[in-house]
């Protein structure tokens, strides 16, 4: 059933879905990737790694929302199940126990660099069909980058 109409033809609405589906997954499982790390986060920049990871979880929520009722108001339907994320993220997993301040740094590196690389190729992909989800991906794209920035210079 389609409930919404989208002003896209049909192939470019294939591709913008299809960007857009796999920002959202990208978006929830950075979120909680960033969340588990921030549980269990230790050593002596405990405190300024953990709030840093707080602030890439802020990011991946408001963006993840963003490209989510994008998605609707085209009229595809967003997944963000469990499921779904788990088996199409770009995201490293995350290990389980303690992670050293250190080791915290270079996994959101990881994960911010993994989601950042997919998001570009989105911002490509969408050029053509639909600047207006192009835009979205771009401003999202400068955030991640800024994020992925300032864990860099953590580990300097």
């Amino acid at each position: 059933m389609t409930v919404v109409k989208s002003s896209l033809s049909d192939a470019d609405l294939k591709v913008v879905g299809e960007a857009l589906q796999g920002a959202l997954v990208d978006l929830v499982d950075l979120g909680l990737a960033a969340k588990q790390v921030h549980w269990n986060v230790i050593g002596p920049r405990f405190r300024s790694v953990h709030l840093q990871l707080d602030e890439v979880v802020a990011t991946s929520r408001k963006h993840s929302d963003i490209v989510a009722e994008r998605a609707s108001a085209l009229g595809v339907n967003p997944d963000g199940r469990a499921a779904t994320v788990a088996t199409s993220s770009a995201v490293p997993p995350v290990p389980t126990g303690w992670i050293q301040d250190a080791d915290a740094v270079r996994i959101l590196v990881d994960a911010l660099t993994a989601v950042i690389g997919r998001m570009r190729e989105r911002i490509t992909a969408t050029d053509e069909p639909d600047l207006v989800t192009q835009d979205l991906f771009m401003d999202l794209t400068a955030e991640l980058e800024k994020h992925a920035w300032m864990f860099q210079a953590e580990n300097v």
